[in-house]
């Protein structure tokens, strides 16, 4: 507790978003909805017009609702996204219309929720077998696919920590009423994310994984 309010949950971050289910979206390959996603940010990037891009947002709301996640893990950590869309949106309607302001913030949030869906209805075991499959080539150039999917793993496991390392920080320099001191939150949470990655090290070095 801080001042009369509970600490903030821990954010299961992209790889904690997993509702399992049996939708079709479910039962679709990884590698199918990993295409599917890339194949959406290209769509989305192309200027083709504010009734396109509400058209393409409105369909990811329908897949999603269709293999029923519940909204308030597609939704989870939306404002920052509407921040930034509200930000991008704002700026390019000041310097080249309303229109594509508009569009730049329907394709923003177009492919978070997108890529929401997909961390919701595939498993994390699962995307990053389709990483080490996709890397093998790299094989050739002396990575392995493994060390690949092994970074990446770690890397998004990583964020979720730094989040939570971040809040509790600052709710605890809150609590010494030092809450707009940066030194308060910025220095215990660096401390306490390097001794994370010493411990992430260490691991790995006795799994014969240090190299």
């Amino acid at each position: 507790m801080t001042r009369g309010r509970p600490l903030r949950a821990p954010w299961a971050g992209p790889l904690g978003l997993h509702h399992p289910g049996d939708s079709v979206v479910h039962r679709l390959p990884a590698a199918a909805k990993l295409l599917l996603l890339a194949l959406t940010g290209v769509l989305v990037v192309l200027p083709v017009g504010p009734a396109a891009a509400a058209a393409g947002l409105a369909v990811v709301v329908l897949v999603t609702a269709r293999a029923r996640v519940p909204w308030h893990r597609a939704t989870r950590g939306i404002l920052p996204v509407l921040v930034t869309a509200g930000v991008l949106a704002a700026y390019q309607t000041w310097a080249r219309g309303p229109a594509l302001g508009a569009e730049v913030a329907l394709d923003l949030l177009t492919l978070v929720l997108a890529g929401a869906l997909v961390t919701a209805t595939t498993r994390a075991d699962d995307l990053l077998a389709v990483v080490a499959r996709a890397t093998r080539p790299l094989r050739h150039v002396g990575l392995p696919p493994e060390t690949v999917a092994l970074a990446v793993g770690l890397f998004l496991r990583t964020v979720p920590v730094l989040v939570q390392v971040v809040g509790e920080a600052r709710d605890a320099a809150r609590a010494r009423g030092l809450d707009r001191d940066p030194r308060a939150v910025v220095v215990p949470a660096a401390v306490r994310m390097v001794g994370h990655a010493r411990t992430t090290g260490d691991a790995l070095a006795a799994r014969g994984l240090g190299d």
